[in-house]
């Protein structure tokens, strides 16, 4: 029996179909599969968490690695399916989860065929913690992941780019067509993989978060105007951005895509700190 007709069997079964509304596009490439369970492995994982294991392309292959796996399923169909096959499941928005309450274990590995509509969403939460989520291997529209690995002075490049980057290391596992899923979606999509960065921002959080909204805030302007709230914020006169963004290497006209990751936390810092005030 193939990948595809393993699922359409269990999904007869359920008497369910895929709902576009949560993005279910189900994985039915053996080749794609087995490159993240590798890429999993790769990472050696204590425990695994999966999200949105829907009709299984990846649960069964995960469950067999012999590590604690816990899913998260919004969808209440699977969510009962897979606690009747003895799997420990969170029902729920993965968005919504109080993830540091969900007391993930340490060394964890999260895993998923994303919905795409929540992807850069997903990324950028679990950039911020839990700390014992080390590893991701996550599979995004293929325009999502060019932008996660985007360069400075690239139209893709952005929030979720330097979010991304200060918190992970990432690599590319597989590409899949728009063949390697039933139904078929309109785009291609991407398979990375993220190991957490050692000495990642953790403890700054939902502050560095802002400033780095607020820097990207108008693509146009020129970063020291963007970032008159924050300025605001942490009490620092302009004219002090300015020098600080001077001992960074970052004149008077630069603008945030000009900016690496590593730039925008050390100017973070500046702002943080108050230094020189």
């Amino acid at each position: 029996m193939s990948l595809k007709e393993e699922i359409q069997s269990r999904l007869n079964e359920l008497g369910a179909s895929p709902k576009r509304s949560l993005g279910q596009n189900f994985l039915i490439d053996p080749h794609v599969v087995e490159k993240i369970i590798a890429a999993v492995n790769d990472l050696k994982p204590q425990a695994l968490i999966e999200i949105g294991p829907g009709a299984g392309s990846l649960t069964v292959k995960l469950r067999d690695l012999g590590h604690e796996l816990r899913l998260i399923e919004l969808d209440r169909d699977f969510a009962k399916y897979w606690q009747t096959q003895g799997c420990t499941v969170i029902e729920g928005d993965a968005l919504q989860l109080d993830w540091t309450a969900l007391a993930v274990g340490s060394g964890s590995v999260l895993v998923s065929n994303l919905p795409y509509q929540i992807s850069s969403s997903l990324v950028i939460d679990r950039s911020l913690g839990p700390a014992e989520v080390g590893a991701m291997v996550l599979m995004f529209q293929k325009e999502v992941a060019q932008r996660i690995a985007a360069k400075p002075r690239g139209k893709e490049y952005g929030l979720l780019s330097v979010v991304a980057q200060l918190f992970w290391e990432i690599k590319t596992v597989v590409e899949a067509g728009p063949r390697s899923f039933w139904p078929a979606p309109k785009v291609a999509s991407r398979v990375l993989a993220f190991r957490r960065r050692a000495g990642a921002p953790l403890g700054e959080g939902l502050s560095l978060l802002r400033f780095i909204k607020a820097a990207f805030s108008h693509r146009r302007k020129i970063l020291w105007k963007n970032l008159a709230s924050e300025c605001q914020r942490f009490g620092v006169e302009q004219e002090q951005a300015l020098k600080w963004g001077q001992d960074l290497g970052l004149g008077p006209q630069v603008r945030a895509e000009e900016l690496k990751p590593q730039q925008f936390y050390e100017l973070y810092l500046a702002f943080n700190s108050r230094k020189g005030i």
